[in-house]
């Protein structure tokens, strides 16, 4: 084809290639489409392919995108060129309820440089469902008054999604008396209608309900539902008439407040309140108001035609009668530009500085002047500093920024460009812009902690996901050398990796619990958190975190003796000839919790003769409290509650029958009694192996930590037991008084361990109890005797039937443990 047959535009863009070619950049425009969240990752299309740069090339060419806000959703794999989802993308959120969203990108390529147009259109897919504002509409229908066929408008619904995934249909539940009827406005909203199919009798009926379903045109459909309550009433039968259904008005952006827009005049044939109409907006509005006695609707925000130029008002007209009666229109407000937008300059570059061996002519990057005005208010002109090595080449509203002189650093290290642009409206609106231009430049400061040490208290059974601390640091760089990363230093907590603890997160330091704590296990956990920037090379430093766990009352008591975990309850046979004081019987119970929360308390919550039996409240001792000669109930119930002292106190019960006995005869023992004579006394001698065992190890561990303690050269004087922590948990150590009760016949009846304590000399942890009786103190920290358990419970099943003496033989011991001074 003959050049002189190309139209005089075709002639002018194949000039202005020639043009670009002679500068070493052309621009090109490229579209893609992709559905809105779509995966990171997901590719888009093959920029390179489709720019015809060789694969080979394309780590040469160093492909980028522009600095333009959407270019974070994307990004440029250097590898193949392949433009792939970075981030999240949400339609709704980018574009709104437009049909169309078209995403402007800029693809920057070097050697030589390059720019060329993007276009992405993100599709629209169907993840919203249609939403009413209000879950229950009430509308208000006079008995016979209203003839069939009368039309009531709805709520409508709101769906984020545009297009076929936007609300296609609505839907009444069946019933007789009422139809639904879907009306289409001018811009595709549907306005759906109730229409009453039946005259309405309030005796009949008083009240309906109905459910209106909004559905979308999605695959798969979404739908939202609505409850609609009409309530049957009597009777004002005359509603306000507008004089026109629909108005129009003009209104110019920008219009001051309380600017009237239109005067509504609705008129009632209906006399005194039932004439007396009130005026309102069928659905709110951020911009307009209107006043409800005159009529009139002005506005009360800022009207911005770049935001919406076209506004549909629908406005009710109700009179007070009773029932209300109502008329509607439909007030379409076009709003008018006006130049209020100043234009907008936004330069983008491959390079933050520029080396001042450059050549004359080189491209430095890329202008771009726009203005989101229309006409003539959106036509841009450019003008820049004078008398600098550096000048602009225009096209459109794009212009490209070359070199124009000789650079030399030592003469200037940094350069400011003034740039002005200036729109053709009345009157022009102009923006100034400085863009700064460095003359040849390390990471060489690493990341500081605002702290070296961090502590955090939470409480045990915290939920997962809890913020323990956040750490800060900062970093004297700046740009992507400043940009901090926290993780935490890989290590062992009892076997277990301290990810499976606490993870944090990177770019904030936060640090979250991984799990639920257990003081009984871990009181305190140590992590190490390091913080390294993106620079190259990376640097980083450490700082040490302390998670101290605090305990909570999470544990209730458990009763040890006597045992109430079976069927039956236990029982306690007493002589009837026991005098006052007489010990009955001993509650033993553990906590395992610490401090005020393991201290317990003994309480006889239930007695069939409350004035015959006592508890020691501290000791759980049952005794006597008058003689037993007069008594006439022989089998007395009692139920013990022990509580300890934690908020809230937890709890637990016993109950213990006692039999009072005429007498106590002591029988010949049979050869079973042989046996669990026995057994008894074989029972003894393990306790009696065990305690001193277990004597002997406590002992020595008190003189292993003594002996540490006055090893410290600086050691404070205060110093009782020194507590090694290795396992995050507490060791208690102290003298041992042991205390055995032998019945008559030679057997044991109970052991009592008492750990006494030493003299205060100093500071306790976590609570120091005042030196005393045992009634100032409980269970502290439990310990674990497996083998003395399994031998009560052998003795409790053994001798639970025979009598020894005055008292019934039992086994069961006691261990009152006290703080440790640290």
């Amino acid at each position: 084809m003959d050049i002189q047959s190309f139209p005089r535009v075709w002639k002018w863009q194949v000039a202005f290639s020639l043009f670009l070619c002679s500068w070493g950049w052309v621009s090109g425009q490229l579209r893609y489409s992709i559905a809105e969240e779509s995966h990171p990752g997901t590719v888009v299309g093959n920029v390179a392919q489709d720019l015809g740069v060789n694969l080979a090339d394309i780590s040469r060419r160093r492909l980028s995108l522009g600095s333009d806000g959407s270019s974070r959703l994307f990004s440029l794999e250097q590898k193949n060129g392949a433009l792939v989802v970075h981030e999240r993308i949400d339609r709704e959120s980018l574009c709104g309820s437009s049909l169309s969203c078209l995403l402007h990108l800029e693809v920057v390529a070097e050697n030589p440089l390059e720019l060329h147009s993007l276009e992405i259109e993100i599709l629209d897919i169907n993840d919203n469902s249609p939403i009413f504002t209000s879950t229950n509409q009430m509308i208000k229908i006079n008995e016979l008054v209203t003839a069939p066929g009368v039309q009531f408008q709805l709520e409508i619904a709101k769906d984020a999604d545009v297009g076929i995934n936007d609300i296609k249909q609505y839907n009444l539940n069946p019933n007789p008396y009422f139809a639904l009827s879907v009306t289409n406005r001018k811009d595709g909203t549907l306005i759906p209608e109730l229409v009453l199919e039946k005259s309405l009798d309030r005796e009949e009926i008083a009240e309906h309900k109905l459910i209106l379903t909004a559905i979308d045109g999605g695959q798969p459909a979404r739908s939202g539902s609505t409850q609609i309550t009409v309530l049957v009433l009597d009777i004002n039968d005359n509603a306000p008439v507008f004089y026109q259904s629909r108005y129009k008005v003009y209104l110019s952006e920008n219009v001051p407040l309380q600017t009237v827009v239109i005067k509504l005049n609705a008129t009632d044939l209906d006399e005194g309140s039932n004439g007396e109409i009130l005026y309102s907006f069928n659905h709110h509005t951020s911009l307009f108001d209107i006043n409800t006695k005159t009529g009139e609707v002005f506005v009360q925000g800022l009207v911005d035609y770049e935001d919406s130029h076209f506004w549909e008002l629908s406005i009710r007209a109700v009179d007070k009668g009773i029932p209300e009666l109502e008329g509607r229109c439909i007030v379409q407000v076009e709003i008018q530009d006006v130049n209020d937008n100043p234009p907008e300059i936004i330069f983008t570059s491959a390079t933050n500085a520029v080396p001042e061996n450059t050549a004359l002519g080189t491209l430095i990057g890329f202008l771009v002047a726009q203005d989101k005005d229309s006409g003539k208010n959106g036509e841009i002109q450019l003008a820049t500093s004078p008398n600098l090595p550096f000048k602009f080449h225009h096209l459109n509203n794009r212009y490209s920024l070359v070199t124009d002189g000789w650079l030399d650093r030592e003469k200037h290290a940094q350069y400011e460009i003034i740039v002005m642009a200036s729109d053709l409206g009345s009157p022009s609106l102009h923006t100034e812009t400085k863009i700064t231009l460095n003359i040849s430049d390390v990471n060489d400061n690493p990341p500081v902690f605002h702290q070296s040490a961090y502590n955090a208290f939470i409480k045990e059974n915290n939920e997962a996901g809890s913020l323990l601390c956040t750490l800060f640091a900062s970093d004297l760089d700046e740009g992507v050398n400043s940009e901090l990363t926290y993780s935490i230093l890989e290590s062992q907590v009892d076997g277990f990796s301290i990810s499976s603890f606490v993870y944090i997160n990177s770019e904030s330091g936060e640090i979250f619990a991984q799990r639920s704590f257990d003081y009984e296990q871990t009181q305190v956990l140590k992590i190490t958190v390091k913080v390294e920037d993106s620079g190259s090379p990376r640097l980083s430093s450490n700082a040490s975190v302390f998670i101290f766990v605090l305990d909570t009352n999470d544990n209730h008591p458990t009763v040890l003796y006597p045992d109430n975990s079976g069927e039956h309850i236990p029982q306690q046979k007493l002589p009837k000839s026991a005098a006052a004081g007489y010990l009955v019987t001993k509650v033993s119970a553990v906590d395992v919790d610490s401090g005020h929360n393991a201290w317990l308390h003994y309480k006889i919550v239930d007695s069939t003769n409350p004035r015959l039996f006592r508890i020691s409240e501290a000791s759980g001792e049952i005794r006597t409290v008058q003689g037993l000669e007069d008594v006439d109930i022989l089998e007395q119930k009692l139920v013990i509650l022990v509580s300890d002292h934690g908020e809230p106190s937890l709890s637990a019960t016993v109950t213990l029958l006692v039999n009072i006995l005429d007498s106590v005869v002591n029988e010949s023992p049979k050869s079973q009694d042989l046996t669990n004579s026995k057994t008894t006394n074989d029972m003894t001698l393990y306790l009696i192996i065990s305690l001193v065992a277990i004597s002997l190890v406590s002992l020595v561990t008190f003189f292993i930590l003594i002996w540490k303690c006055l090893k410290r050269e600086n050691g404070s004087s205060s110093c009782g037991v020194c507590l090694p922590n290795k396992s995050h948990s507490k060791h208690y150590v102290d003298q041992y008084q042991p205390t055995l009760f032998l019945n008559n016949d030679g057997t044991l009846k109970y052991m009592e361990v008492r750990m006494v304590p030493p003299e205060p000399q100093g500071p306790c942890y976590p609570t120091c109890f005042p030196s005393g009786t045992e009634n100032d103190f409980a269970f502290m920290k439990p310990q674990n005797f497996p083998q003395l358990k399994d031998l009560m419970s052998e003795a409790n099943t053994s001798s639970s039937n025979t009598l020894v003496g005055n008292q019934v033989r039992h086994t069961h011991y006691r261990c009152t443990f006290l703080c440790f001074f640290i």
